[in-house]
């Protein structure tokens, strides 16, 4: 795939809208896992966690869905690099929904997939059509045309 076909997105506004608010909620999440920061458990308490649910080896789980959602968010709030940003916190979200909450039912309130799914909306729909205008990315192809 060439840059200008990764880049490139007609979306307007509303890539805009839906990037910033999913890209703060997942590298908060990211963050929790990672440093342990808003009340999460670091690494080491999320890889022990991640082992005891069978999803092995524990730490490096921990940091790949850290990673996925901390740096994937970011990535989404500055536009760049979205759709395969976007790409892999939507496999993340798969992942977290079939490993974690799909046996609690649909509601948040029981531990359910709700949440997760939403967030696999809205990362899937922006790995489909991109940044938008306001975005680096855009920016970036707009530079090289």
């Amino acid at each position: 795939m060439n840059k200008q076909k990764l880049l490139q997105s007609n979306a307007g506004l509303s890539a805009f809208i839906l990037r910033i608010p999913v890209g703060i909620v997942l590298a908060a999440h990211g963050a929790q896992k990672l440093f342990g920061w808003f009340g999460g458990y670091g690494l080491e308490g999320t890889g022990q966690w991640m082992a005891s649910i069978g999803l092995e080896p524990g730490y490096f789980m921990a940091l790949l869905a850290g990673s996925a959602e901390f740096f994937g968010g970011l990535a989404l709030v500055l536009g760049l690099l979205t759709r395969p940003a976007a790409a892999v916190s939507a496999f993340t979200m798969l992942v977290a929904i079939f490993s974690v909450h799909i046996s609690h039912g649909l509601f948040m309130s029981n531990n359910g997939y709700e949440y997760a799914l939403v967030l696999f909306a809205a990362t899937l729909a922006l790995a489909i059509q991109g940044a938008g205008r306001y975005s680096v990315d855009n920016a970036l192809v707009s530079k090289n045309t």
